[in-house]
C-alpha cells in the first residue's frame, strides 16, 4: 500500500489540514530511512515491534524529546490502523506500544503586580471595546471561568441580586461562581456602552463584538496578549494564563483546594493540583519566614 494512499485517506475522510497531512507523511519518511540505514530496505508494512522499538531508542539517544517522539509514533500507528481498515494488515505491531512520559510544563501565572498594571493602568475605558476589554479581563481574573464559558455567557447568567453568576462549563455542567464587588461594577458600566450599540443582533449573549455580535475566542485571545505582552515578559500571554493565576492567587491566600476545584469547574481534584506548583513555593517562603526554628 503506497503513502500516497494513505495521505489521500488522511485529506479525504479523514478531512486533515494540508500542514497535519505533510506532517504524518514527513513521520513515516524518516521511519522509512531509518529501515534503509538499519535493516537494509525493509518496507514500513512488513516490521514488527522491535524494529520500531529500535528506532525509538535511536531517536532518543538523538536527543528528540519524548513529546516529539510520541508524535512520530502516533503517525505510525494512524498508517497501520488505515492498512488494518483496508485489509492489508492482519495486525498492527504497535498494539501493545506505551506513549514514553512526557513531563507535564508548569505554566507560570501572572504575578499580582501585572494584573494590577493591566487592571489599574493599560486600559482607559473611554468607549464600547474598552469597557468589553477590562471586563473580559476582569471576568477571567475574578471568576478563573474557561475561554468557551466566558464567550457563552448570556445576560440572563448575570444574577445580581444574588451577586453570582452561572457558568456552563464543559459536558453542560453548569456552577455558581460569585461576583466580587468591583466585577459587579465593571460589569454595569460595560453594560451603558453596550446599550448604546446602534445594532444588536446576538442580545441574548454578554459579550458582544463592536458589531453587535457574539464574541469569539480568537478575538478574546487577542484581547488579553494585546495588553498582557506589554505588562509581561512571558512568551505566553493567553487567557488560560489568567484563569491560572485565578487559582494560583486563591491558593496563596489561603483558599480551601476544594473550593479553588468548584470555582474552576473541575470533576477532579487532580486537575485542580496542578494550580499548587507556585502555592508551595509561595507556602515554602512563608515557612521560611515563621516557623520559630528559623528565626533564630
Amino acid at each position: 500500500m503506497s503513502l500516497s494512499a494513505f495521505s489521500d485517506y488522511l485529506s479525504l475522510e479523514k478531512n486533515y489540514s494540508k500542514h497535519t497531512v505533510l506532517a504524518y507523511q514527513r513521520d513515516l519518511e524518516m521511519f522509512q530511512e531509518f529501515l534503509n540505514e538499519t535493516y537494509d530496505s525493509e518496507s514500513l508494512d512488513k516490521v514488527n515491534y522491535p524494529e520500531i522499538r529500535q528506532w525509538i531508542v535511536e531517536l532518543v539517544n538523538s536527543g528528540v524529546s519524548n513529546r516529539t517522539i510520541n508524535r512520530k509514533i502516533s503517525s505510525l500507528n494512524s498508517y497501520y490502523k488505515f492498512l488494518q481498515k483496508v485489509g492489508d494488515l492482519e495486525s498492527n505491531p504497535l498494539k501493545r506500544h506505551k506513549a514514553l512520559k512526557v513531563g507535564k510544563k508548569v505554566q507560570l501565572p501572572f504575578s499580582e503586580q501585572e494584573l494590577k498594571q493591566v487592571l489599574e493602568t493599560a486600559i482607559e475605558i473611554n468607549d464600547f471595546e474598552s469597557a468589553r476589554d477590562q471586563l473580559i479581563i476582569e471576568l477571567f481574573y475574578a471568576t478563573g471561568i474557561r475561554r468557551i464559558e466566558l464567550v457563552n455567557l448570556k445576560l440572563s447568567d448575570i444574577d445580581f441580586s444574588n451577586n453570582q453568576i452561572k457558568v456552563l462549563g464543559k459536558r453542560n455542567k453548569e456552577r455558581y461562581i460569585p461576583l466580587i464587588e468591583t466585577l459587579t461594577g465593571t460589569i454595569n458600566s460595560y453594560l451603558n456602552f453596550r446599550n448604546e450599540l446602534p445594532i444588536i443582533n446576538d442580545k441574548e449573549f454578554l459579550l458582544l463584538t463592536k458589531k453587535g455580535l457574539k464574541i469569539y475566542e480568537m478575538l478574546v485571545y487577542r484581547i488579553i496578549n494585546k495588553y498582557f505582552s506589554k505588562a509581561s515578559s512571558k512568551a505566553k500571554c493567553s487567557p488560560h494564563v489568567l484563569r491560572h493565576s485565578f487559582a494560583t492567587h486563591l491558593l496563596n491566600e489561603g483558599a480551601d483546594l476544594n473550593a479553588v476545584k468548584e470555582l474552576l469547574g473541575h470533576t477532579s481534584l487532580a486537575a485542580t493540583q496542578v494550580y499548587t506548583h507556585n502555592s508551595i513555593a509561595e507556602l515554602k517562603k512563608v515557612y521560611a519566614k515563621s516557623h520559630p526554628r528559623n528565626r533564630r
